[in-house]
């Protein structure tokens, strides 16, 4: 599905009538909840066109400032910003979604309004200047990605007046080379993403991805482990392929007894999340599966979403507990009518990991030193039916020649 989030713009008054605080920002909400059925589902809570800032608190020397936002159904957002002598920057952000909201949360197990608190990754800024941040900044906790770009924002503002000199967030400024992001991260708190199509300025690939290595670690012992190039074939509009570049790639997520969570996210840029979960067999074994894929692709330029896209009957990648699951030859995963996936390479192993090393892997029908025998079976199939098809015509002419003579 392809969504849309609309710009906001607030601007806080004191009694005076003046501005006292201002921002002007794009935001949308990725939320994993629990259905009825026990399955969890992936929604996008997007921004309306309306919203209210009721609640908002310029701030002082001694009083926190509150930017409110109240919209949809029972939604709420606000953020509270603390100042020194020179400078002041954001505290905690309240974010509280309300599950009533069937439009957005159909077939919510739980229902009524669920708060989380983050603290905000907002940077101090000099007193008296405007914080600027084109780039997409993420927030992750509790089930819910916060994810923000465009953002202008001055809090504490003097005589009224938004500051004209910009403070400009890392992100926003350019380096003289590409940063290579670390993919092996601890895992705390469970979070999700779901995922969509790159920019329209990437340019096409011609080569398979490269394989990139990832790992997620509880405490000080590797979790889960995973090899695997990676591969987006977006159809709208005019097709489009996007290798994920493991050098720019980042990997999180969260690993348990029955369910594991890989997050990978490629500058950025491509946000991408798989599932796996444990089931038990009719002998009685468990094995592991891949289950959901989430896929998100922002736009390189200003970081706005282009298109998300969720599938959460997935069935492949499945392998014994304690063993791992690899496929070298490229396999196709469909999202959606629009999304594809395809991996290259691919050996995974979401539970169960001893010595931060892959276990005995069961390999994919492709992999198989009997993927061989298959044109063999259809070409003696072929014949078979051909010896057929000869010899009813070899009685059917016998049968002819009978009734011939009996006349």
């Amino acid at each position: 599905g392809f969504f849309q989030s609309y710009a906001v713009e607030v601007d806080v008054k004191d009694a005076s009538n003046a501005t006292c605080l201002y921002a002007k920002w794009m935001m949308s909400f990725l939320i994993k909840y629990e259905t009825n059925s026990s399955d969890y589902k992936n929604a996008t809570l997007n921004l309306p066109s309306s919203v209210t800032h009721n609640g908002s608190v310029c701030g002082n020397d001694t009083q926190a400032a509150l930017l409110a936002l109240q919209f949809g159904e029972g939604h709420s957002w606000s953020v509270n910003f603390t100042k020194t002598n020179e400078t002041y920057q954001g505290d905690f952000i309240t974010f509280t979604y309300d599950t009533n909201d069937t439009a957005v949360f159909p077939d919510a197990k739980r229902k009524g309004p669920i708060t989380v608190v983050v603290k905000d990754t907002m940077p101090p800024v000099q007193l008296n200047n405007v914080f600027v941040c084109h780039s997409t900044d993420f927030i992750e906790a509790e089930n819910v990605t916060q994810i923000f770009w465009n953002a202008t924002v001055q809090a504490f503002v003097q005589n009224g007046t938004v500051g004209k000199k910009e403070s400009r967030c890392p992100a926003d400024t350019p380096t003289s080379a590409p940063t290579v992001l670390p993919t092996s991260a601890n895992v705390t708190t469970a979070s999700t993403t779901t995922l969509s199509p790159a920019p329209t300025t990437a340019p096409k690939p011609v080569e398979n991805p490269d394989t990139g290595n990832y790992s997620l670690k509880s405490g000080n012992k590797t979790c889960l482990l995973a090899t695997v190039g990676l591969q987006l074939n977006v159809s709208r509009d005019k097709p489009l392929l996007i290798n994920v570049n493991p050098k720019t790639t980042s990997a999180d997520g969260t690993c348990g007894n029955t369910t594991a969570t890989l997050k990978l996210n490629d500058a950025n840029s491509t946000l991408i999340g798989f599932t796996f979960v444990v089931k038990n067999t009719s002998e009685g074994a468990q094995k592991f599966y891949l289950k959901e894929v989430n896929v998100m692709l922002l736009n390189r330029l200003n970081g706005s979403v282009i298109s998300s896209a969720d599938n959460n009957n997935f069935s492949q990648w499945d392998a014994f507990l304690g063993s791992s699951y690899m496929c070298r030859k490229e396999q196709t995963l469909e999202i959606n009518e629009d999304l594809q996936m395809h991996t290259f390479n691919l050996w995974v192993q979401p539970f169960l990991v001893e010595e931060n090393k892959f276990s005995t892997a069961e390999e994919c029908f492709a992999d198989s030193d009997l993927n061989f025998l298959i044109p063999i079976a259809v070409g003696m199939a072929l014949g078979f039916l051909i010896i057929l098809v000869f010899i009813s015509y070899i009685i059917g002419r016998r049968k002819s020649r009978t009734g011939y003579q009996s006349v």
